[in-house]
């Protein structure tokens, strides 16, 4: 079983990645083979909105970091991606990796049941960890992007979300966001 997990935050060891750290080590503790990115350690561009992957490819047309990011994505049984709210969003740094899985749909994808190039099944979590104490605010991020992955077969996203959590935050004293995260690791590896 083959686990990736996408660190989104440029604090290398923010609350996102230590969360997100935690859901990787239980999933190595139960077996799981375990891949972790940092994205904003590789250089790499957005979605050129080429269309080669519709036209003459079955991937990104661009070689850079993310390539292989991108196929270790494809190839794994579960992804994890942890990102803090930035301007009510993902980061900057995730977002330009998901632009990029456009290169997962087949050219007919609008029309077609089988929209993804990827195997079905894959598990999924995403790990939000946002500044704002107020859990409404910005609610909508999970759902947004959970849809897209399950548009790419991944099954319905788990999702571990600290609000109030500020940059001087120790990710120690949120025990309830690591017994979510232990549970996410049982239930993606299980």
């Amino acid at each position: 079983m083959k686990l990736v997990c996408l660190l989104g935050s440029p604090r290398r060891n923010g609350n996102s990645a230590a969360i997100a750290d935690h859901i990787v080590q239980r999933a190595q503790e139960l077996g799981a083979d375990t891949e972790t990115v940092y994205l904003n350690g590789l250089q790499y561009r957005g979605c050129q909105g080429c269309y080669a992957c519709k036209t003459t490819l079955e991937r990104c047309v661009l070689s850079d970091d993310l390539a292989a990011v991108l196929e270790s994505v494809r190839e794994a049984d579960a992804l994890v991606i942890a990102t803090p709210v930035y301007y009510g969003d993902v980061t900057g740094q995730l977002k330009s990796f998901i632009d990029r899985t456009f290169s997962y749909l087949v050219p007919d994808f609008y029309a077609n049941p089988q929209p993804s190039r990827l195997t079905p099944g894959k598990r999924l979590a995403f790990v939000i960890a946002q500044g704002q104490p107020d859990e409404a605010r910005f609610a909508d991020v999970f759902p947004r992007y959970n849809d897209f992955f399950r548009w790419f077969g991944f099954e319905e996203g788990l999702l571990v979300r600290g609000c109030g959590l500020s940059a001087t935050s120790t990710i120690d004293q949120q025990s309830r966001l690591f017994g979510q995260a232990d549970e996410v690791a049982r239930r993606l590896v299980g």
